[in-house]
């Protein structure tokens, strides 16, 4: 952490000895001791934290690029059949455009009304 070498650490503590005296001198070096203890300890979580965030962007990274990958694969495998099918039909499109799971489809809103349909209870009158 300090590139503090046995002689500069030899001149801190005569300068302690002389400015603090033998009595305080112990206190003080414990002191200064702990702070130094809790700044390794914060500084080791933090090179943690950044070296868990650089691993996991270099995951995203890669996993983007097997998307991209995968996508061009997916792509160059509908070629054929969009050729073979023609761009005017709509079976074509639907292999080049996949349905989006965010919207509802009808058979899921069929299942819906079903289900409500029986939820309700039957009155005969």
């Amino acid at each position: 952490m300090f590139d503090i070498g046995f002689a500069e650490l030899l001149i801190i503590a005569v300068v302690g000895l002389v400015v603090l005296g033998p009595d305080k001198l112990p206190i003080a070096a414990r002191t200064v001791g702990l702070w130094v203890g809790k700044a390794r300890r914060t500084l080791g979580g933090i090179q943690s934290e950044i070296s868990e965030e650089l691993r996991l962007d270099e995951m995203k990274r890669q996993v983007a690029m097997q998307k991209d990958e995968l996508d061009k694969e997916l792509n160059e495998m509908r070629q054929p059949f969009n050729e073979a099918l023609g761009e005017d039909s709509p079976l074509a499109n639907s292999v080049t455009t996949p349905p989006e799971s965010s919207q509802p489809t009808e058979q899921s809103s069929t299942v819906k009304a079903a289900a409500k349909e029986q939820e309700k209870p039957k009155t005969d009158d």
